[in-house]
């Protein structure tokens, strides 16, 4: 019986994700394929449905809608923190990303978007939020095993 992908499964594929326009965003079709674990974050919800119940061998192309991808932007996110938020060697400019700490200790990414005098305004958003993306697989492997039962170690011959 073949496999096909659960939402506990660990799967190694190939992917990429476009915009619709065509621009490549990444891809990995052209150097190692990726391991994800289903349920654990590594795909957004609406990737991990798209590729939930493919089979080995299995190749999709579908176009993501914003809630199925890295959702819509929210204007809530872009903030007004000040120049003194930022490493002394590191000056904030416009188009610059970085990495911000909540106050619940998650690494938070920022793109700054505009700088006023000592006020420095960052965008959280994510930077494909509100873009429909076009997703697509090849599904190379599956292990639905490490879900239904314990890692064994490799016995000694």
């Amino acid at each position: 019986m073949t496999d096909t992908i659960t939402m506990h499964s660990l799967v190694l594929m190939h992917y990429s994700i476009s915009l619709t326009d065509g621009r490549l965003i990444e891809s990995s079709f052209d150097s190692d394929p990726v391991e994800i674990t289903m349920g654990h974050g590594d795909l957004t919800d609406g990737m991990q449905l798209a590729i939930f119940g493919l089979k080995e061998g299995d190749k999709q192309t579908l176009t993501l809608t914003p809630e199925q991808g890295f959702g819509y932007r929210d204007e809530n996110n872009i903030r007004d923190l000040p120049s003194s938020d930022f490493p002394a060697d590191m000056a904030p400019e416009s188009g610059l990303a970085f990495s911000f700490e909540s106050p619940e200790g998650e690494e938070l990414p920022g793109t700054v978007i505009s700088i006023t005098g000592d006020q420095v305004k960052v965008d959280f958003n994510h930077p494909l939020a509100g873009q429909e993306l076009v997703f697509t697989v090849e599904i190379l492997g599956i292990n639905n095993t490490q879900t239904e039962m314990p890692h064994s170690s490799p016995q000694q011959s």
